[in-house]
């Protein structure tokens, strides 16, 4: 097939083809851990594909004339934001629907759903998903009064992923402290609040890959904290310890498949995520935040619409233990996107 690959870059030559092809083959070579996009464009080679590589920068000229040039059987959405704003990210695909592209990933109806908080745990809620209770704040709003929610909760950005914004300050234990990260929030990161009742327990990882009916819900992964190194109340998804090596090492903080999980449990987690992945109209590839609690509880702390799949991350790393390497898995995608359309 003809496919497209369009991610969002930092170049100033956004759409040339050729320079994101040299730049590919040398990090491809060269780096640890290639940009994504490369990553997918070079998978996309092997698997026989003929690929354009297609960036997005400022603006979406580039993008649209580079593909009405070359006109792709389908484009392989990679974006993370537009214009650096992650929350813009649902415009790359709105582009690609209304001109009329076939694309991989999700909608942009999901991706607006899933990157608003509040919005997507109402959703959940109302198919009967246990979602922790919480409180919104709009920009510049304050904290007057106590909300009808237990302590302690943790504060984070409405529409931020990837743990963006949450540290170990984000987890407060009365109303002065909410007053004060929820205004951190507003001036650091110029969006709205949400205030969490912070749920204890494992936290789990589960990818999904397939159509809204029937998807594989693939082996999850669990974050394991170092008890030695770290204090309960550290045992937490900050940014930190999702990202930064050395803070991961130092604490002790490893990615792994998760431990043992009862059989009832495991069937509840695929229950939850088959519900969760149908609800928020997802398709093709997701990922979901969950929450076990020591009684077996599994809570929906968020929805992933678009998620990272690099090789050697947790989605890679799922779909890796499910039995496929990371060319199956950049082929599955490309195979549910191509069904869903009709093609196969």
């Amino acid at each position: 097939m003809r496919i497209a690959v369009v991610f969002d870059t930092p170049y100033q030559n956004a759409a040339d083809h050729e320079a994101h092809v040299r730049r590919m083959t040398k990090e491809m070579r060269e780096h640890p851990e290639p940009e994504v996009e490369y990553q997918v464009g070079q998978t996309l080679m092997e698997l026989g594909h003929e690929v354009r590589l297609v960036g997005v920068r400022n603006d979406l000229r580039g993008m649209i004339e580079q593909l009405a040039e070359w006109g792709p059987e389908l484009v392989f959405n990679v974006t993370e934001s537009y214009q650096g704003q992650e929350e813009l990210d649902y415009v790359i695909p709105g582009v690609l629907e209304a001109e009329r592209y076939r694309y991989t990933g999700a909608s942009p109806m999901a991706l607006l759903i899933t990157r608003n908080k509040a919005l997507s745990k109402k959703i959940l809620a109302y198919h009967g998903i246990l979602v922790p209770g919480f409180e919104t704040y709009r920009l510049h709003e304050q904290v007057d009064a106590a909300p009808s929610l237990r302590f302690p909760l943790i504060v984070k950005p409405l529409q931020s992923d990837a743990s963006v914004g949450i540290a170990q300050a984000s987890v407060v234990r009365d109303v002065e402290g909410l007053r004060e990260r929820v205004a951190f929030v507003h001036e650091r990161f110029e969006q709205p609040a949400i205030a969490e009742e912070f749920v204890e327990g494992r936290e789990l990882y589960v990818g999904v890959v397939g159509p809204e009916d029937g998807p594989e819900i693939l082996p999850p992964t669990e974050m394991v904290f170092d008890k030695r190194k770290t204090r309960p109340e550290e045992r937490i998804a900050t940014e930190a310890a999702k990202w930064q090596l050395a803070y991961r090492e130092r604490k002790g903080i490893r990615n792994v498949f998760a431990r043992r999980i009862a059989k009832a449990v495991r069937a509840r987690i695929d229950e939850v995520c088959r519900t969760a992945y149908r609800a928020l109209w997802l398709h093709d590839y997701a990922r979901f935040d969950l929450r076990l609690t020591p009684g077996g509880e599994v809570w929906m702390i968020e929805a992933n619409a678009n998620p990272f799949i690099s090789d050697g991350h947790d989605m890679a790393n799922m779909a890796w233990k499910a039995g496929m390497d990371y060319r199956g898995f950049i082929g599955r995608i490309v195979t549910e996107a191509e069904r869903r359309y009709g093609r196969t």
